[in-house]
């Protein structure tokens, strides 16, 4: 996939995810690459830049089997900003393929 359509879309893909469950952050990085490839050196810090706008927070869960995970839970600013970009996102890919199909209006 092109990075910049990859970049565009990871923070409607990690608010998505979160909204249903809360997740560490390698567990996000395994739900994402099911569907694409990303690394974690793309995942953190963008969950750095949505924990800073209020969008996510964070807390500290111990595990029995190593160190203790930082789980991430979308906020309600969270859940009303998936809410915008899904409609956005849709509205995009719409436009898109009724653009390729031929059925755009002039």
């Amino acid at each position: 996939m092109n990075s910049q359509l990859k970049r565009g879309t990871l923070e409607l893909c990690v608010l998505s995810i979160l909204s249903s469950s809360d997740c560490y952050g390698y567990e996000l990085v395994n739900k994402i690459s099911a569907c694409m490839h990303v690394t974690e050196g793309t995942i953190y810090p963008l969950m750095k830049r949505l924990k800073d706008s209020a969008t996510i927070d964070s807390y500290i869960v111990e595990s029995q089997e190593g160190p203790p995970r930082k789980y991430y839970t979308i906020t309600d600013k969270g859940r009303t900003e998936v809410e915008r970009l899904s409609k956005e996102w849709f509205d995009f890919v719409e436009s898109v393929n009724n653009l390729l199909k031929g059925d755009n209006e002039q």
